[in-house]
């Protein structure tokens, strides 16, 4: 696949999806320790350190949706949303993969979640994967599992009590899975 992909977002906003940048892990950490603290889609309690966040998100293939360009709302280059795709399982199950996204607060609705799931499922299967698996979407997060159901997943299991939000709920998680069709992992 070759990389940056370009989307215009609801907004009008022009963005690039690309492999993340060095430069750009401090940014990303951040995002996703604030998402950590809302406390309410990862199941991380604390926020992440540089090494954990490096372990967690940068272990395999991190990717970032990015501004592309002078807009007048956004400096060029501002971080608008992230996901990272990897081995689900080891060894003989490496071929399907596990994926995380977060997006900017601000900007949730605009739709750099669908971009990036989009572009998620070309990529994965580019990189040989057969099937895509989320292990923990829990069931409160309702704008995610209406996004992957509408791109094809199945919800095939639930977790009972698997999470405790920050606000003292507990939910329960679904695992959803997609083929990729035919792969050669």
């Amino acid at each position: 696949m070759n990389l940056p992909l370009y989307k215009a977002l609801k907004n009008g906003t022009t963005v690039e999806l690309d492999y993340i940048k060095p430069q750009e892990y401090e940014e990303v950490r951040t995002l996703l320790n604030f998402v950590i603290d809302e406390g309410k889609t990862y199941p991380q309690k604390q926020p992440l350190s540089q090494p954990e966040f490096a372990a967690y998100w940068l272990g395999k293939d991190a990717f970032v949706v990015r501004v592309s360009g002078e807009d007048g709302t956004y400096k060029p280059q501002t971080i608008l949303g992230s996901f990272y795709i990897k081995p689900n399982f080891p060894g003989r199950c490496s071929h399907i993969c596990n994926a995380g996204f977060i997006v900017q607060p601000g900007l949730r609705g605009q739709g750099i979640g669908r971009f990036m799931g989009e572009s998620m499922l070309l990529i994965a299967a580019q990189l040989g994967y057969e099937a895509v698996m989320f292990n923990l979407v829990f069931e409160t997060n309702i704008p995610s599992i209406t996004l992957w159901q509408s791109l094809g997943f199945d919800i095939i299991g639930n977790i009972p009590n698997a999470a405790k939000l920050a606000d003292g709920q507990v939910v329960k998680a679904v695992m959803m899975y997609k083929s990729l069709g035919s792969g050669g992992r």
